[in-house]
């Protein structure tokens, strides 16, 4: 199965780069789908004729961001090495709601990019 998601272009980027090894998302219904071993691609926003393919190779849910920033690598989460001293669950409220995050719980999709 392959799933679709879309990304900012600074995630995009990272994810191509390879800096870049997990998604960070709300654990509702279409997370909790994936399995390992699955394939996301994932769309840029801003082009959306550009994609990369990615495979599941681990899922890590908690029940909040707060205890997902204290267990994962966050320079695998996206943040450069400079932004991870001021990195905060709080920067994921742009994406989600508290509402939606205490409801469905949160996910980092682990993944390989596939060449």
């Amino acid at each position: 199965m392959t799933y679709i998601m879309q990304l900012h272009e600074a995630p995009f980027a990272a994810v191509k780069s390879g800096a870049k090894t997990i998604e960070l998302r709300l654990n509702d219904e279409k997370r909790r789908r994936i399995k390992i071993g699955e394939f996301i691609t994932f769309l840029s926003r801003e082009d959306s004729a550009q994609s990369l393919t990615v495979k599941v190779t681990a899922l890590h849910p908690f029940a909040s961001f707060q205890e997902l920033y204290q267990v994962l690598p966050l320079d695998k989460c996206g943040y450069s090495q400079e932004e991870i001293s001021t990195a905060s669950p709080e920067d994921m409220n742009i994406y989600s709601t508290a509402e939606e995050m205490e409801r469905y719980g949160v996910v980092g999709i682990e993944f390989e990019l596939l060449t």
